[in-house]
């Protein structure tokens, strides 16, 4: 039998002794790598935003305060990182926008080009023409029923004439559809802003169409001014063009001498009368402007067109005709003052640029002897034997302020036979 080495008392005191200093050694290194680590990571290892919670005893005082200006550093960052991040997420926002407009915008460009037909090669010099006249919208009569149903039984070919009047305008009026009944036109139509021009033209057997009530209409037709009653024009007529008709709006200071159905090209969004009163300012010149203090340049070139008559032209149930309706009818909401037959020409002709889209609307100018302007007539046709002779469509009492008495001599002249009734007249007015 073997026996185990015994150890003696000296040996074992010297053992315990060795093992009593490795704990107190390895106690003392983890309490100063506890230290350490509480000051490098005052949350704790594993998580970034929970609290380490630890012993009074075990944390220095300079430790708590540089650990909380390092967190509000961190939050300063996070907050500043945050405004940042939400300007990029609205400028992205924003180009996201701006391209899918591009995009649609694009593919409502190729849409048009395919709506217009077969993409085709140019022809030879010479034989390529552009195309001007625009397909029609497909009629909606969701948009008024009631008118859709009343224009079925006055429209001759979704044709008609138009006029908006109020009782101001009542002796005009009358003169204007004898003269239209006298040349045996019958699809014309009195839109009536107030209820005693709507009996007025009933007991005349006068075609008249009231529209349900509307206060912001009503209110300027019942007691507008001239200007006024004529703006509203735009927004009235959009319903027309909706429901598929075309539509020649007529102001009722207006003779009638022939039938215009019988003179309109219908090749255009809009026909329109010009306020121009020879071919130059009908039709349109070169109007050179002359700088001297520019030397050689001192001549410029302009183009300078008479402005249309925003009371009489026949208007297409097109889209680019809408939307001139619905941009002049916008401007002068916005804009009270404003003349609606400025906003009408400048709508219809400023060309695009930079901030401003311009109408893409094809454009005729009538025949301005046949579409006669008042100051035509009263400055050169009466004074002219071969022009005096000549029977115009309609003549347009537009330059002069004693429209009734004019309107009235008009028809004594071209269909009394009388020669003297125009006169007596000035060429303009006595103010």
């Amino acid at each position: 039998m073997m026996g185990g080495r015994r150890e003696g008392p000296l040996m074992r005191n010297a053992s315990q002794s060795a093992v009593k200093s490795r704990i107190l050694m390895a106690i003392a290194t983890g309490i100063s790598l506890g230290c350490v680590l509480a000051f490098l990571y005052p949350h704790g290892f594993f998580s970034s935003s929970a609290p380490t919670f630890h012993s009074r005893r075990t944390q220095v005082p300079s430790t708590k305060c540089e650990s909380s200006e390092k967190l509000n550093e961190l939050k300063t960052e996070y907050a500043a990182a945050s405004i940042r991040n939400a300007e990029l997420r609205q400028q992205v926002k924003k180009l996201t926008e701006k391209l899918r407009l591009s995009e649609q915008e694009k593919d409502h460009a190729q849409k048009q080009v395919e709506a217009l037909g077969e993409q085709h090669k140019a022809g030879s010099f010479g034989t390529v023409k552009g195309l001007i006249t625009n397909p029609t919208v497909i009629p909606d009569e969701s948009v008024n029923p009631r008118l859709a149903k009343f224009l079925e039984n006055v429209a001759v070919q979704r044709e008609l004439i138009v006029a908006l009047a109020n009782w101001n305008v009542k002796d005009s009026l009358e003169i204007w559809f004898t003269s239209i009944e006298r040349v045996g036109i019958h699809n014309y139509l009195v839109v009536a802003l107030d209820d005693k021009i709507a009996e007025f033209c009933e007991s005349n057997d006068v075609p008249v169409y009231k529209r349900d009530p509307d206060e912001g209409i009503d209110s300027i037709g019942r007691a507008g001014t001239n200007h006024a009653v004529s703006g509203l024009k735009f927004r009235i007529l959009r319903e027309f063009l909706q429901l598929g008709y075309n539509v020649l709006l007529s102001d009722v200071d207006i003779v009638y001498l022939q039938n215009p159905f019988n003179y309109l090209y219908r090749d255009s969004d809009v026909e329109s009368m010009t306020d121009g009163h020879n071919n130059m300012t009908a039709y349109g010149f070169d109007d050179v402007f002359d700088e001297p203090t520019m030397g050689w340049a001192r001549y410029a070139h302009t183009i300078r067109l008479w402005v249309y008559n925003s009371g009489f032209f026949y208007i297409r149930p097109t889209i680019p005709s809408i939307e001139l309706l619905d941009r002049v009818a916008s401007r002068l909401a916005r804009e009270p003052k404003s003349w609606d037959q400025a906003v009408f020409n400048e709508e219809l002709f400023f060309p695009s640029h930079p901030g401003f889209e311009g109408l893409h609307a094809a454009r005729r100018t009538m025949d301005f002897y046949l579409f006669m302007n008042s100051k035509v007539l009263f400055k050169t046709v009466r004074k002219d034997a071969r022009l005096s002779k000549f029977k115009p469509v309609i003549i347009h009492v537009n330059y002069h302020p004693n429209k009734l008495e004019r309107m009235k001599a008009i028809v004594e002249y071209y269909v009394n036979g009388n020669q003297d009734a125009l006169k007596a007249f000035p060429d303009g007015s006595d103010w």
